[in-house]
């Protein structure tokens, strides 16, 4: 095949592919600010994933959909306390942007969390406790993927007027994006700050409460032996339920960050490919493994703005896959590699 050829072929895959190393060289700094901030994101939705698979040995992929509520759920909140959606930001002080950000935050982390509960008892319970195939569990996870969605989409409009829909929905932006400080020519804004700092406070605390904690013992030793844990005194049910809390409340949490980073992102189907990329960043980092979890989004958020910038922005996506299939040929069970039930004791 001639170069002309290739290069035609490439073009009609999906655009031409630019090869623009200097531009990265050049950003490099930036870039990775910018992948930071996104793979912040995409660590806390890999959590939520990685737990659920440590106890249950279930890709829960509905928990997309749990993030997309979140989205709506902090945005309803917003709304309920007074706001209105608009594209330019409301000014106040600091003290009362950190109360908005709070109420904003605990009401999309009920919502999320209340979802992935509601989720658990409805869908997967049911199946569980009559011995269903690991298979039902997968198709069903997808299926109430779509029935969330289709949710948003369709009903939730009957119930809130100019909510949900096919439009994405503009977001109630409580704070403006100003430089706080420079490095290596890469700008830091306060919104990357507030999405770094809130990632590695939470990151922190669901370590230390699976890790450090009576509870965080007992979802390891289901996730390691359900049976022996059910004979020792521990609730495997209630295990079950709490994990899937834990997950839709950090979902809820990274679901106002990402509204903090793209205040225009807010639609029915906004979860599916930034769920995709968390699911990808929790078998990246080892699927089960916290760590691996939040290694594996930071590292992933990091590539796709190298490879955006690399070959055109339009290849953003597919070089982060890219990159998970090439880690796991040489590592199947991800750069950490550690099941929940192996944690530390």
């Amino acid at each position: 095949m001639t170069t002309t050829a290739l290069a035609e072929g490439v073009q009609v895959l999906g655009g031409s592919i630019d090869f623009n190393y200097t531009a990265v060289i050049d950003n490099f700094w930036q870039l990775t600010v910018d992948g930071v901030t996104y793979g912040a994101i995409y660590a806390l939705v890999a959590v939520g994933y990685t737990l659920v698979y440590g106890v249950l040995r279930l890709i829960n992929f509905a928990h997309s959909e749990v993030f997309m509520l979140g989205l709506f759920g902090q945005l309803i909140g917003l709304m309920i306390f007074g706001f209105a959606a608009a594209p330019d930001p409301y000014a106040q002080g600091a003290v009362l942007t950190i109360v908005y950000l709070a109420l904003a935050g605990i009401v999309g982390a009920m919502i999320s969390g209340g979802a992935a509960v509601a989720l658990e008892r409805s869908a997967y319970r049911p199946l569980r406790r009559r011995g269903a195939k690991p298979l039902s569990f997968l198709i069903t996870a997808i299926g109430m993927s779509f029935v969330l969605q289709e949710f948003v989409h369709f009903i939730l409009p009957k119930l809130w007027p100019n909510m949900g829909g096919t439009n994405a929905q503009q977001g109630v932006q409580l704070v403006e994006a100003t430089d706080q400080f420079s490095f290596g020519g890469a700008s830091v804004t306060n919104i990357m700050i507030i999405i770094v700092l809130a990632a590695v406070v939470l990151a922190i605390t669901t370590e230390y409460l699976i890790n450090r904690t009576k509870f965080g013992r007992g979802i390891r030793a289901v996730a390691q032996d359900p049976d022996t844990a059910t004979l020792m005194g521990v609730s495997r049910e209630r295990v079950i339920m709490l994990t899937f809390l834990i997950g839709g409340i950090l979902a809820g949490a990274a679901a106002l960050l990402y509204t903090l980073k793209i205040p225009n992102g807010i639609i029915y189907s906004g979860g599916f490919i930034l769920g995709i990329k968390a699911f990808s960043a929790a078998v990246l980092g080892g699927i089960g493994n916290l760590r691996g979890a939040l290694l594996g989004g930071l590292i992933l958020g990091v590539v796709e703005q190298y490879g955006q910038l690399f070959f055109g922005t339009q290849w953003r996506d597919v070089v982060a896959f890219v990159v998970l299939v090439l880690v796991l040929m040489v590592r199947p069970t991800g750069i950490l590699g550690e099941s929940l039930g192996r944690a530390r004791a």
